[in-house]
């Protein structure tokens, strides 16, 4: 997978197969890639991308994307109730070794 992750990428991750929201969809993708380049540079001003990285990208995205309909962190799953969105997810700052994943850093 190239960096930085294309649309054509996010969507096929995120199974959408129309263009309604790609203008959403890009500007969403273009801050998750800033986030992980300001999150994964280190001290010398370097950052080294990989597929996992990327992948990792794609993801925050499909987050992002989703908790904003809802502000509030409840989702309606119609005959079965709402469900809460959490802040956070552990398998994305594993792929991207952010949060408590991030190795330790020199100081």
């Amino acid at each position: 997978m190239a960096w930085p992750p294309t649309l054509a990428e996010l969507k096929s991750d995120m199974g959408i197969d129309d263009d309604r929201d790609d203008v959403v969809l890009q500007r969403e993708l273009d801050a998750a890639v800033a986030y992980v380049v300001a999150e994964k540079t280190d001290l010398d001003g370097w950052f080294e991308p990989t597929d996992v990285i990327a992948l990792g990208a794609l993801r925050q995205v499909g987050r992002w994307h989703t908790r904003r309909r809802s502000p509030d962190g409840v989702v309606a799953m119609g005959e079965m109730g709402t469900g809460r969105v959490p802040t956070f997810d552990v398998d994305i700052e594993k792929l991207l070794g952010i949060g408590r994943f991030r190795p330790p850093m020199a100081m």
